[in-house]
């Protein structure tokens, strides 16, 4: 029988969401030679909630993209607020979500591609609040002018995913129970929050990948 690694001494507490049975029974026959207590493990961020109950894991290990087609922004947040670290495990292809979950507090992200020696110390560095800041993370989050926040309000975010996704100002009034002349001034101030942190908008296209970079809709290019 293996020996735990000297790195994974100390049990730390797990739980792991994903809507891939073969990713969670594979995490969970892993967690025994890394000295981990699998708290939960889930298809969905609810379910997996309800399976730890009072004993919360230290860190949740989550899919970006999952079945239900829950809000990954909301799925981090749902751990986070409970003090929970989530590392986001994915095949990292999805930026735009990526940037979303780093947002809402996920503190790295691991692609499905490195192995679980990988994965495993990833978990157990961040059980222990040392920050990591690895090549996936940082070229989802680097400083490049596609991150930079425009601070939208609701009722812009609101219309910019609506106008984005094709509809005109007319039918995003009548979507929204406003005037169009206000849809207008909405989207003009959308317009200059972009062009103020060096996202310039010149046309509909450009609605649309941002409202796409800042996760307001599918990547549907």
């Amino acid at each position: 029988m293996s020996q735990t690694p000297v790195l994974f001494q100390d049990l730390v507490r797990v739980a792991v969401v994903d809507d891939h049975d073969a990713i969670r029974f594979g995490f969970e026959a892993s967690c025994s030679k890394y000295n981990f207590e699998l708290v939960a493990s889930a298809a969905s961020v609810g379910e997996c909630i309800e399976l730890f109950g009072d004993n919360q894991p230290q860190v949740v290990v989550l899919d970006l993209s999952l079945a239900d087609g829950s809000n990954v922004s909301q799925n981090v947040s749902a751990f986070v607020s409970k003090g929970i670290q989530v590392l986001i495990y994915s095949n990292g292809d999805k930026v735009p979500l990526i940037r979303a979950a780093m947002k809402a507090g996920a503190a790295l992200l691991v692609t499905k591609s490195e192995t679980m020696d990988e994965l495993a110390k990833a978990i157990y560095l961040i059980a222990h609040g040392v920050y990591i800041n690895n090549t996936q993370t940082a070229a989802a989050i680097d400083n490049d002018i596609e991150f930079k926040d425009a601070k939208l309000s609701d009722r812009e975010r609101s219309v910019l995913s609506l106008y984005a996704s094709g509809l005109t100002q007319k039918q995003v009034g009548f979507e929204l129970n406003i005037a169009q002349s206000t849809v207008k001034e909405h989207i003009d101030r959308v317009r200059i929050k972009y062009a103020d942190v060096g996202r310039p908008v010149t046309d509909k296209t450009d609605f649309l990948k941002r409202a796409i970079e800042d996760g307001l809709i599918d990547d549907i290019i």
